[in-house]
């Protein structure tokens, strides 16, 4: 498809649809993207529960066939069971090679990681 693979590796496609920007007199795809349900790396399933999502964020990508492209971006959040405590997941291993544009893979770094947790 025209997404990266490492986007999709974490991202599901849950919905696409062409709209027409009235405004801007131009039609624009948007594509959406939900994170898959698979807990961040070294947290322990038995203790964390999926509390739904995040808002979406909407990001320009690149266009395609001369039509703006924008991802409709769900990040998913875990809670403790017991303490509470809400995790997302750690995209900071996305590089600059990534093929991502910056706007998105800056999003996706932005991981809001517990600062009480190193690694």
């Amino acid at each position: 498809m025209f997404l990266p693979e490492s986007l999709l590796n974490h991202f599901d496609i849950t919905g696409t649809e062409e709209l027409c920007e009235i405004c801007h007199k131009r039609h624009v795809y948007h594509i959406h993207l939900t994170e898959k349900n698979t807990l961040p790396r070294g947290y322990e399933s038995s203790d964390y529960e999926s509390k739904g999502f995040y808002n979406a964020k909407t990001i320009q990508d690149f266009p395609i066939r001369g039509k703006a492209v924008y991802l409709v971006i769900k990040r998913r959040r875990w809670r403790h069971k017991v303490s509470k405590t809400v995790i997302k997941s750690d995209f900071s291993f996305i590089s600059e090679g990534s093929k991502l544009t910056q706007e998105l893979s800056d999003f996706l770094k932005d991981t809001g990681r517990d600062p009480r947790r190193h690694h």
